[in-house]
């Protein structure tokens, strides 16, 4: 009874940890106050390190003005592809191949009884914590734990370059199970080959009818 009722407990706190994640790494809008205040209350719900990362990029948020955390916001994951929330950028890139690899979120979230968000791409790290922390947690768990390279490499990227946003994702690092040999080798691979490309738009061809002459040549 007591090792079940400690599963339950963890799994909770691994929902409240999405949640909040999903809530800190949201866009800074209008209701960026708003949602720093719910994550602040459910810090107090939350173990000592879990609650620890969180609050640590809630108070680095919290003490931004509004504009530069918007800047800060774009600066750090529109306009440097290695802090990307998308999780099948590295493993698709920017093919035409990358819709194949989305299938899996959105057939997750119908199979949920929810529709894949409209406004957002389904691989989105936000909605991907949302949906494991208010829909499917198991669901959830799975798709997370099936993207860990990508959530290690935008976690490793973050840190790096110093940003508040790192520890909110080291807190969702540590609600999926340890990394094996062969997940630090895939991030590591990933890494350093980057994502997929192919080429875009109109393909080289060779004419297979020899150019009519010109007359009097």
């Amino acid at each position: 009874m007591k090792l079940l009722r400690g599963r339950r407990e963890s799994a909770l706190d691994h929902r409240l940890v999405w949640q909040a994640a999903a809530l800190l790494l949201a866009y800074p809008d209008d209701q960026h106050a708003e949602r720093l205040n719910t994550v602040e209350e459910m810090l107090a719900h939350l173990p000592d390190v879990p609650a620890r990362l969180l609050g640590a990029t809630a108070t680095a948020l919290r003490a931004k003005e509004y504009m530069e955390a918007q800047v800060d916001y774009v600066a750090t994951f529109d306009m440097r592809r290695r802090a990307t929330m998308y999780l099948t950028y590295w493993t698709a890139g920017d093919t035409r191949n990358r819709g194949n690899h989305m299938l899996a979120f959105a057939r997750a979230y119908r199979e949920a009884g929810v529709a894949p968000p409209e406004r957002e791409a389904p691989d989105y790290l936000p909605v991907v914590l949302e949906f494991a922390a208010i829909v499917d947690p198991d669901a959830g768990r799975h798709l997370l734990a099936e993207h860990r390279a990508p959530i290690d490499l935008l976690r490793d990227a973050l840190e790096q370059s110093g940003s508040p946003y790192a520890h909110a994702v080291a807190a969702v690092c540590q609600t999926l199970p340890p990394r094996t040999d062969r997940d630090v080798q895939r991030a590591q691979r990933l890494a350093a080959a980057g994502p997929p490309t192919e080429p875009v738009g109109l393909q080289p061809f060779t004419l297979t009818v020899p150019p009519r002459r010109a007359q009097g040549v």
